[in-house]
């Protein structure tokens, strides 16, 4: 069995929907009839068709709603939709769809979909206003106004609040203590200002009888003036002033008397709103109330404030636990201990920028007594970089796990490297291998530094820029030129990423490649040494100035005594 439920003064007056067609209005013959003057003779009608039903505006004066949006044609009904006809609330109840109509709470609440708040600028809405109040010039009004009044307000507001850090449960504790300092208060709301858009938006909203329409009714002029010169704002009686009887905006307020307040942050910049109203002609609001709800409103900011800052830094705290975690699965795909290889000694230190970073190193046995070393520097720095750093590390285990040829690795790596690769997160690579046999080194540079060797004499060699292919990860298919070159006893390589040439210090000055390779040149020729010195070095050059890119050094050599053993 379907009907119409109208709700009025707290009572629900029932009618059902017998017939093919009910129209509903303010002339005796209509089937349903309203006695309101801002209800239309003939105003909306419902029509059953089969075992549905539907709604249609018969141009009405004051327009049809359905569930706080206005209809323009023939809309179908579903079970415990709301009805709105001027200021009249009725309610489709239908049997069949439900066992019972929806008990709506008379609390404060978040509604699932969102409160609903029906902007208008029909009208000569500054008409409205009947007194202002500068809330910018002091957070809790006038002091020498109802100060008993102000401090007992202040505490009520202060006691409900404490301990409240969830933003979703605070806002309507806010209003539920609005509505115990304001007897007079039917409806209320809060707005706050969306940080993604700068719009306000509803939050949360309260109203006193559980029949009450769920959408409350602005001004968005009297909005727009409460944020932009951080002013109270005081209403008068709308309904009934002559001025206003042909604005539709002013009908459908059906209030009598609103208070509207900015809330304003610890900068004095608006945060949102509390708009408070009452359809009681009898108890309209005061100067004295809106300096009061301007005292109330400036609690209720610092305590929304608070309770920003508050999950903000929790957020915070997950994040840099999450990212804690980040940084050990990172380290985790570095190699935990280097190659103990007769004659040779290996150093390797990473020091990332962020908790993550994009710098990546490896070395791995492989058969027939040879070391592979890997070393990279992803482009970019933080998560992002991490990310590809991760897959590269992948990539190189896996296929040096099939493939021994420095050349064809690399072209290996690139090509898969290439695959679904991100725009701009390229690599440059350095990717050796050690046969111990015959102490020959066979190195691949794709868009990489050379690295250094230090010779026995003190003196720099580099490879030349000819063998230095592309990054990887740039062009699928490419093919890398190897360099080959025999370790001589005493002898030490140094990799090194752009974080040690590039470290900066106070006065912006860089560290410079010239800088390491004199270090290298007067430095020990055994690598742990010389590693040391070199990220000594860096640091006091940088002298405590932050730290721009990830720093990361590879030094590996070959032992001078191994040439009187051989």
């Amino acid at each position: 069995m379907a009907r119409i439920v109208i709700l009025k003064s707290g009572e629900s007056i029932e009618h059902e929907l017998l017939r093919d067609e009910t129209v509903i209005g303010r002339h005796p013959e209509c089937h349903i009839q309203i006695e309101s003057n801002m209800v239309s003779r003939r105003h909306a009608r419902v029509v059953r068709e089969g075992d549905k039903f539907f709604v249609e505006d018969m141009k009405s004066g004051n327009g049809t709603g359905l569930n706080g949006q206005r209809i323009e044609s023939r809309v179908q009904l579903n079970h415990d939709d709301r009805i709105k006809l001027g200021p009249m609330l009725l309610r489709f109840v239908d049997s069949s769809a439900a066992p019972s109509p929806t008990n709506l709470a008379a609390t404060a609440t978040i509604a699932a979909r969102g409160p609903q708040v029906d902007f208008t600028e029909e009208g000569d809405d500054s008409a409205l206003i009947t007194s202002t109040l500068d809330a910018g010039s002091s957070r809790y009004g006038t002091l020498e106004v109802q100060p008993q009044a102000k401090l007992k307000a202040v505490i009520e507001i202060s006691k409900a609040l404490a301990g409240t850090v969830e933003l979703e449960r605070l806002l309507p504790r806010i209003l539920d203590t609005l509505f115990t300092v304001f007897a007079a208060a039917d409806r209320g709301c809060i707005l706050l200002k969306d940080p993604a858009t700068g719009q306000m938006a509803p939050r949360a909203m309260k109203h006193r009888r559980g029949d009450e329409d769920e959408t409350v009714k602005l001004s968005r002029t009297i909005v727009r003036t409460v944020l932009e010169q951080k002013t109270g704002i005081l209403s008068a009686d709308a309904v009934t002033d002559e001025k206003f009887n042909a604005s539709e905006s002013i009908a459908n307020f059906t209030i009598r008397s609103m208070m509207c307040v900015p809330l304003l942050g610890l900068d004095g910049e608006p945060l949102g709103l509390i708009h408070v109203d009452t359809q009681n002609a009898a108890k309209k609001f005061t100067k004295d109330d809106l300096d009061l709800l301007t005292a109330v409103a400036g609690q209720a900011a610092l305590a929304y404030e608070t309770a920003r800052l508050i999950a903000s830094y929790l957020e915070k705290q997950k994040s840099d636990n999450e990212m804690k975690i980040a940084a050990e699965v990172q380290r985790a795909l570095l190699p935990e201990h280097l190659p103990q290889a007769a004659g040779y000694e290996f150093f390797a230190s990473y020091e990332s920028a962020q908790a993550v970073g994009g710098d990546y190193y490896d070395c791995l046995i492989l058969p027939d007594d040879k070391v592979c070393l890997a070393f990279g520097d992803v482009a970019g720095k933080g998560v992002p970089a991490s990310l590809v750093m991760s897959r590269l590390s992948s990539v190189v285990q896996n296929t040096l796990e099939f493939v021994q040829d420095v050349g064809e690795a690399a072209a290996r790596i690139n090509s898969h490297m290439c695959a679904n690769a991100v725009e701009g997160r390229f690599v440059t690579f350095v990717l050796g291998i050690i046969d111990l046999k015959t102490n020959e080194l066979s190195l691949v540079i794709a868009g990489h530094m050379s690295p250094m060797i230090r010779k026995v004499d003190g003196t720099i060699e580099e490879f030349p820029e000819e063998i230095v292919g592309l990054p990887v990860g740039v062009i699928h298919g490419m093919t890398f030129d190897v360099a080959r070159r025999k370790i001589e006893p005493g002898e030490t390589v140094v990799i090194y990423t752009d974080g040690v040439s590039e470290a900066m210090n106070a006065a912006q000055q860089l560290y410079g490649d010239e800088r390491l390779r004199e270090l290298v040149k007067k430095g020990s020729p055994r690598p742990s040494q010389l590693g040391a010195a070199i990220l000594a070095d860096v640091k006091r050059h940088a002298a405590g100035f932050q730290q721009n890119d990830d720093i990361t050094l590879m030094v590996f050599g070959r032992e001078a005594a191994t040439a009187d053993a051989q």
